[in-house]
């Protein structure tokens, strides 16, 4: 009987360990894989985070820049357009006071005439027809001379603009209309027409075609703007003061008549 207890005792013992010996390699394999699983998790983490931090750092550092430049783009451009325009107007006035003198006595003095007429006819308080026919005359010569002038700034070698058809057949539109203007029998019609070819004339050299120099740019558009206005108190003063005449000979017809 005692050795079927050693046996048992055995068996038990062989049983029981086993149960000894087994806990621990699981406990060690659990304990593995919570360190595998951990370490990976670290690592998942560590890949992870990088991204999503670029990821959620770029967009907001790109909307950032962004916002910055859309605030602060705008005043700077809004203080930049004064600046701009009052550079534009000092070199404007330096250019006029920069242009030769021979050019600019000349110029004045070629704006005379057209002056002169309708400042007679202010003073006088009559309307003549001589004279303003007379400026009519100043100022077909004076349209067509800038249109002649078109042919001696293209034809140089050295010249900005080329003796193409543009610059030639536009020299001679201010002549033409000048000359129609000559054959109006009304003065008024033909200061209307010499409005239009000093206009025409104004814009080929300002915009249209290659520029002149800057100083004479300024010249030519004081010098349209005077003779613009004289043609035009020309008209005015006529329209008045022709009326006024008109009826003063009505009632020296009518005195004679009942006379």
């Amino acid at each position: 009987m005692g050795a079927p207890e050693t046996g048992t005792a055995c068996g038990s013992g062989r049983r029981q360990r086993p149960l000894q010996k087994f806990p621990g390699p699981r406990l060690l394999l659990s304990g593995r894989n919570e360190t595998t699983w951990s370490s990976s998790a670290l690592r998942l983490r560590r890949d992870v985070c990088p991204l999503s931090a670029s990821l959620s750092l770029k967009p907001a550092s790109a909307y950032t820049a962004k916002l910055q430049a859309f605030h602060t783009s705008p005043p700077a451009f809004k203080k930049k357009i004064p600046a701009d325009s009052e550079a534009e107007s000092q070199k404007s006035q330096e250019s006029l006071k920069d242009s030769p003198k021979p050019a600019l006595y000349l110029s004045l003095g070629g704006l005379v005439p057209f002056v002169a007429v309708p400042l007679a006819m202010a003073l006088q308080g009559t309307y003549c027809p001589q004279l303003a026919s007379a400026q009519v005359a100043y100022g077909a010569a004076t349209a067509s001379f800038l249109g002649g002038m078109r042919w001696g700034f293209a034809l140089p070698e050295n010249s900005p603009a080329k003796p193409d058809w543009l610059n030639l057949a536009n020299g001679t539109v201010p002549p033409l209309l000048a000359c129609q203007a000559l054959l109006f029998k009304d003065a008024t019609q033909g200061a209307a027409m010499l409005t239009l070819a000093l206009g025409i004339a104004l814009h080929y050299d300002i915009s249209l075609l290659p520029t002149y120099p800057r100083w004479f740019k300024v010249l030519r558009v004081l010098g349209t703007a005077v003779m613009v206005l004289s043609l035009l108190a020309t008209i005015a003063l006529k329209a008045y003061l022709g009326g006024e005449q008109s009826d003063d000979k009505n009632k020296a017809e009518h005195k004679l008549i009942n006379q």
